[in-house]
């Protein structure tokens, strides 16, 4: 690996820290700028080197840096919004793969990435905070419920957010495209 692609993995990992204390206390789920850091590593990294600084972000907070919205460490894993960090996994890693792909950086394409990265944190982060809720806290929550607390109120400012990251990524791209070649 390339001393150039290790600095840019910390960078976005330390991006998304940055981005988890950004936030508005919503409970369950606050609203974060996460999205946007995950996003752009998804789109300046590639979907190997995206898809290493989440792995990265999540491996600090699990040892124990409070790095999370809420904290770190093991047992952050019962946390009812652990699985969108996993969907920020994912969500980086199809994006890069996506733009890694594309003929031409264009904004409906990084958009089109943009929006199937942020269904995968939406699923896994919908799903992850029913389950948790409903076997490990012991209460009963319909997928509604869960809905309704963890997509529902976040929808148009991620979309919202992954206008703008498209809008600015497509122009930045082409001058940090010359600086790798």
């Amino acid at each position: 690996m390339k001393t150039r692609d290790m600095i840019l993995i910390a960078l976005f990992t330390a991006l998304t820290a940055i981005g988890a204390f950004i936030k508005i206390p919503i409970p369950p789920v606050p609203i974060t700028m996460q999205l946007a850091f995950v996003v752009y590593a998804g789109i300046f990294l590639g979907a190997k080197n995206a898809m290493m600084s989440q792995l990265l972000y999540l491996m600090i907070g699990l040892i124990g840096i409070p790095i999370f919205a809420y904290g770190g460490g093991i047992t952050y894993i019962f946390q009812p919004t652990f699985g969108y960090l996993i969907g920020f996994l994912l969500c980086a890693t199809v994006i890069g793969y996506g733009v890694e792909r594309m003929g031409k950086v264009t904004f409906s394409g990084v958009l089109g990435w943009s929006v199937l990265g942020l269904t995968l944190v939406y699923v896994v982060g919908v799903l992850y905070l029913y389950g948790i809720v409903n076997l490990y806290f012991g209460k009963t929550m319909t997928m509604l419920a869960a809905l309704q607390a963890g997509l529902i109120p976040f929808v148009v400012k991620d979309m919202i957010v992954l206008v703008i990251v498209a809008w600015t990524a497509v122009r930045v791209y082409p001058r940090v495209n010359q600086v790798n070649n």
